[in-house]
């Protein structure tokens, strides 16, 4: 069966990003030729499932191609019904039962790669199988906390830690069968 994996950083105190959506923190550690697993964990999935806020940052920063670049299929969770984009869905119904849909069907992994109320949304329902968090060496003090309030406890199972010379260090885990 499919898993659903979150790859994602976060600030020493939590935090996914900055007040008004600001990710400039991420770049502390950016290193030409280091992309710190993304590519490696990128090849083992064929599924992304992402909301509308970081889609559209994503967009605007990056480009288009960083989502849907023809080898997967991207959900962008969303309030708004929107046309279908190449193999980009914007989805406005129930986010568990898609995860529980995608996960039935034979493929490779899925990918969230947030933003927070997604996560949190996932979180809520027991969705999410793997946990690749990297951990930036900076407090910020404030910003959109990784993880809310009011979800069930989850036990983990640890599975590994790599450091970088960064300061990043990246942690592993794996949800407890």
């Amino acid at each position: 069966m499919r898993k659903i994996s979150l790859f994602i950083a976060m600030s020493l105190d939590g935090y996914i990003a900055k007040p008004n959506d600001d990710l400039s923190f991420l770049n502390l550690v950016q290193r030409e030729g280091e992309d710190y697993g993304y590519g490696k964990f990128t090849d083992s999935i064929d599924t992304l499932i992402i909301g509308r806020k970081t889609y559209d940052y994503v967009l605007k920063n990056v480009g288009v191609s960083h989502y849907d670049n023809g080898q997967r299929d991207v959900y962008v969770v969303t309030r708004n019904q929107r046309p279908k984009i190449g193999r980009t869905t914007f989805f406005t119904g129930s986010l568990p039962d898609l995860v529980k849909k995608l996960k039935s069907e034979d493929g490779k992994n899925i990918y969230c790669d947030g933003g927070a109320e997604v996560i949190n949304e996932l979180l809520k329902h027991d969705l999410i199988d793997e946990f690749i968090i990297s951990v930036i060496p900076v407090l910020l003090g404030e910003g959109t906390r990784l993880f809310k309030d009011g979800r069930p406890e989850q036990q983990l199972e640890f599975a590994q830690v790599e450091t970088f010379d960064t300061g990043l260090t990246q942690l592993h885990y794996k949800k407890k069968q």
